[in-house]
């Protein structure tokens, strides 16, 4: 079994950064809500192990749950 990794596996985080926020740009809130969706989706498919799909997806409600 697959454990969530954590720790950043980018050579250049800020690479990775930089092409979120471009493909961001010039989106509504709603196509930016929608392509969010489209890149979860593709990227959970992508890892295809639903512990560690299960595992993120509880650590990332976390982050927003305790944020207030």
């Amino acid at each position: 079994m697959t454990q969530l990794s954590t720790q950043s596996n980018f050579a250049v985080p800020d690479e990775f950064y930089e092409c979120l926020i471009d493909a961001h740009r010039d989106l509504s809130a709603e196509q930016s809500h929608a392509m969010n969706a489209a890149l979860v989706l593709l990227l959970s498919n992508h890892i295809g192990d639903m512990n560690v799909i299960r595992d993120a997806l509880i650590k990332a409600r976390a982050t927003v749950e305790h944020a207030d």
